[in-house]
C-alpha cells in the first residue's frame, strides 16, 4: 500500500508544475545573543496592498517573483507549490535538512546529518507473523520471519527560538507529526506517514523515527517532521490549519519573520531570536508579478528590484536578458532545475517494440538544437535518467548515447523494412504508413516547442507524428491517457530527487495496469528482468557501493533498451543588480538558501 500512496504522490507532484549524504556544507556560526525585547508581531494579511515604497524609503533588499504563494507553512501541498513558496518559508522555517546540489546538509536546525558512523541510524531485527501465501500479516501465526527496521535520531539545535521569543523543542516536531495524523500536510508529508510506523520524542531536543518493517526507503534520512509551534496553534482545529491566519502570516524560527504581507507583496525583516548570527540584510521584500517576467526583468534593469528569479525563460526573454546583460544593467545567473523533460515510447505498440524504431528516432532528434533553442544557451541534453550532479549518475562513456545522427536513422528504419516506396516523404511498411501520435500538454509552451521540432525532425526521417495536446489536469488524470497508457509517444517532465530513486517508475511494478489499480509511475511499460533486479537493490539495498553497482547497470540497460529519450533539465534564471554580492543558485535548494549571507557592494 505504501508504494502506492508513494509512487502517486510523487508523479502528481511533478505533472502539476508542467543522495549523497554529507554534513557541513553550510558553516557553523556561534549563535547570536539573545535579545532582551522581543520580536515584532506578526502582521495579519490585508485586502489591499500597501504603497509602493521608494528606493530611498526601502533599505533591505526587493526581489521579484512571477507567482504569490498562497500560504508561508513550511509544508506545501505538492512539488508545485513547493517551487512558489519554499523561497519565502525557507526564510522563516528553514529546512533541517537542505537539499543542497543533489546532497543533504545541516541548516544548523539538526546538530547532524544523521548518519550511522554518528549513531543517527541504526538497523534493528524485529520478527513479524507471515500468512498462508507467505506475506507479512498483524495476525498472529505460526510461520514468523525476521526483517529489518530502520531507526533515525534527529537532534535539535538547542538554540532555537520561536520569533516570539519562546524555545523551540523536540515537542514542536512531534505536534506537526500529530497534525499531519489527523489532516493532510500534502503529499511529501502523506508519503512520509506511509513509510513511518512511529514518530516519537526521546527527550526535549530529540525525536526519533520508526520505519515500518522492511522498509527501507531512501527517504528515511527525510522522516522528521519540521517543526510548528504547538504554544500557538495546540488549541485551533487541526482541520482550519491550512485557512488560518498563522498558515499566511506564520511564526517560524529562521532568520527572518514577517513584518506584513498582502496581496502584492510580503516584507520580512530579521528576527532577533535567530539562533544564528543575523543575517547581513536588514529586511528582505517579495514583490510578486502576475506571473510577468518581462515586467520584473525591466524593474531589476531600472533599479527598482535587486533581483527576480525566472524558471524557464522563453526564447525572446532569453533575447531580452542577453540584451539587457550586455548593457550591464543587469548580472544574470543560471542553474539548471530538478525538473528533466524526456519523451517516452509506449513499449506496448508492436511498432515501437523494435528497438530499431526506438533507437532511430533516438537519433532523429536534434537534441543538441532543441536544448540550445530552448535553455538559451544555458543548459544541455541529458543521455539518462539520473541527473548528472546525483550522486549515482554513470559516466558518459559506460553509457550507450545517440548523438542526432539522421543517416544512422534512416538507416535503421531502412533495417526495420520502412522504406518511402510512393516518395511522398512517409515511410510505409506493408502498406501501411509510419505515423504516431504524440501526447503533451496544452498549457505548456516549452512542451508545444518541443514537440513541433520533435515532429519536425521526425518528418525529416519519414515518420509522421500527430500531436495531441491535453490540459494538464485531463492528461494526468488516473483515468487520463497516461496512466492507462493510452499513446504512442508521450512527452512531459519529471522531477529529480537527491536520490535517484526510481523504483516506482523503473520496476516492473511500477507499469500503471487494472491489476494494481492504474497507480504505478512506469508510462513506458519497460517489464526487464535484469533492469527490474538492478533498481530494486539500487533502491533497498543499504551499502553505498552496493547501491552504486546496481544504478550503474540499471543505466546501462536503460540506456541501451532506450524506454524514453532523455532531452534536457530546464533552467532557472536569476536577473539581478550588478551590486548584488553573495547569490549562489543550486539545482535543488531554493535561491534564498544563502539570503542570510548577501549584501551589496
Amino acid at each position: 500500500m505504501w508504494f502506492r500512496i508513494l509512487s502517486a504522490m510523487l508523479f502528481c507532484a511533478i505533472i502539476l508544475m508542467s543522495c549523497a549524504i554529507e554534513g557541513g556544507v553550510i558553516p557553523t556560526v556561534e549563535p547570536a545573543a539573545l535579545p532582551t525585547v522581543p520580536p515584532a508581531t506578526a502582521a495579519p494579511m490585508v485586502a489591499q496592498p500597501s504603497a509602493e515604497p521608494s528606493a530611498s524609503q526601502e533599505t533591505g533588499l526587493r526581489i521579484g517573483l512571477s507567482l504569490a504563494p498562497a500560504d508561508l507553512l513550511p509544508y506545501h501541498s505538492d512539488v508545485s507549490d513547493e517551487r512558489v513558496t519554499a523561497p519565502l518559508s525557507e526564510l522563516l522555517f528553514p529546512a533541517p535538512l537542505l537539499a543542497l546540489g543533489y546532497a543533504y546538509t545541516t541548516t544548523g536546525v539538526l546538530d547532524q546529518v544523521p548518519s550511522l558512523e554518528n549513531g543517527g541510524i541504526s538497523f534493528n531485527s524485529v520478527q513479524l507473523y507471515l500468512d498462508s501465501s507467505g506475506f507479512i500479516t498483524t495476525t498472529v501465526t505460526e510461520a514468523v520471519t525476521n526483517v529489518q527496521q530502520i531507526s533515525v535520531t534527529f537532534r535539535w539545535n538547542r538554540n532555537l527560538r520561536w520569533s516570539d521569543g519562546t524555545p523551540l523543542t523536540a515537542d514542536d516536531s512531534l505536534f506537526a507529526y500529530e497534525l499531519a495524523r489527523q489532516i493532510s500536510l500534502g503529499q511529501e508529508a502523506d508519503s512520509r506517514l506511509g513509510l513511518l510506523e512511529r514518530y516519537e520524542k526521546i527527550d526535549d531536543y530529540t525525536t526519533r523515527a520508526v520505519l515500518q518493517p522492511n522498509v527501507t526507503d531512501p527517504a528515511y534520512l527525510t522522516s522528521y517532521w519540521t517543526p510548528l509551534p504547538r504554544h500557538l496553534l495546540a488549541d485551533s482545529k487541526a482541520a482550519d490549519l491550512l485557512t488560518s491566519d498563522f498558515a499566511l502570516s506564520p511564526i517560524g524560527y529562521g532568520p527572518y519573520q514577517i513584518q506584513r504581507r498582502d496581496i502584492s507583496r510580503t516584507r520580512l525583516e530579521r528576527n532577533p531570536y535567530y539562533f544564528n548570527a543575523p543575517p547581513a540584510v536588514e529586511s528582505v521584500t517579495f514583490v510578486f508579478r502576475d506571473n510577468d517576467p518581462a515586467v520584473l526583468i525591466s524593474a531589476v534593469a531600472g533599479g527598482s528590484l535587486d533581483l527576480a528569479l525566472i524558471s524557464q525563460p522563453d526564447a525572446a526573454l532569453f533575447s531580452a536578458l542577453k540584451a539587457e546583460m550586455a548593457n550591464g544593467k543587469v548580472a544574470l545567473s543560471s542553474t539548471a532545475e530538478p525538473i528533466w523533460e524526456h519523451l517516452d515510447f509506449n513499449l506496448d505498440l508492436p511498432l515501437l517494440q523494435d528497438i530499431r524504431v526506438r533507437r532511430a528516432i533516438a537519433h532523429a532528434i536534434n537534441r543538441p538544437a532543441l536544448a540550445a533553442r530552448l535553455l538559451g544557451g544555458y543548459g544541455g541534453i541529458l543521455e539518462s535518467w539520473v541527473m548528472p550532479e546525483q550522486w549515482a549518475a554513470a559516466s558518459l562513456d559506460q553509457l550507450t548515447r545517440y548523438p542526432f545522427d539522421p543517416e544512422t536513422a534512416k538507416r535503421l528504419l531502412d533495417e526495420a523494412g520502412f522504406s518511402d516506396s510512393d516518395g511522398d516523404g512517409v515511410r510505409e511498411r506493408e502498406g501501411q504508413p509510419l505515423v504516431l501520435r504524440l501526447l503533451t500538454t496544452v498549457n505548456t509552451a516549452l512542451h508545444q516547442d518541443s514537440a513541433a521540432q520533435i515532429s519536425a525532425d521526425l518528418a525529416a526521417i519519414g515518420i509522421t507524428i500527430e500531436t495531441r495536446s491535453l490540459p494538464s489536469e485531463e492528461l494526468y488524470s488516473p483515468d487520463g491517457p497516461l496512466f492507462r497508457r493510452e499513446f504512442d509517444l508521450a512527452l512531459f517532465a519529471w522531477i529529480a530527487t537527491p536520490d535517484p530513486r526510481g523504483w516506482e517508475r523503473w520496476s516492473c511494478a511500477g507499469v500503471p495496469n487494472e491489476a494494481n489499480g492504474y497507480t504505478g509511475n512506469n508510462f513506458p511499460g519497460w517489464c526487464f528482468f535484469e533492469a527490474d533486479q538492478a533498481i530494486r537493490i539500487a533502491t533497498t539495498a543499504l551499502g553505498r557501493d552496493e547501491r552504486a553497482a546496481a544504478y550503474l547497470r540499471q543505466q546501462q540497460l536503460f540506456t541501451q533498451e532506450l524506454p524514453l529519450v532523455p532531452l534536457f533539465q530546464r533552467v532557472s534564471i536569476a536577473v539581478s543588480s550588478p551590486t548584488l554580492i553573495g547569490l549562489e543558485l543550486d539545482e535543488t535548494a531554493p535561491f534564498t538558501w544563502n539570503l542570510v549571507r548577501w549584501s551589496r557592494k
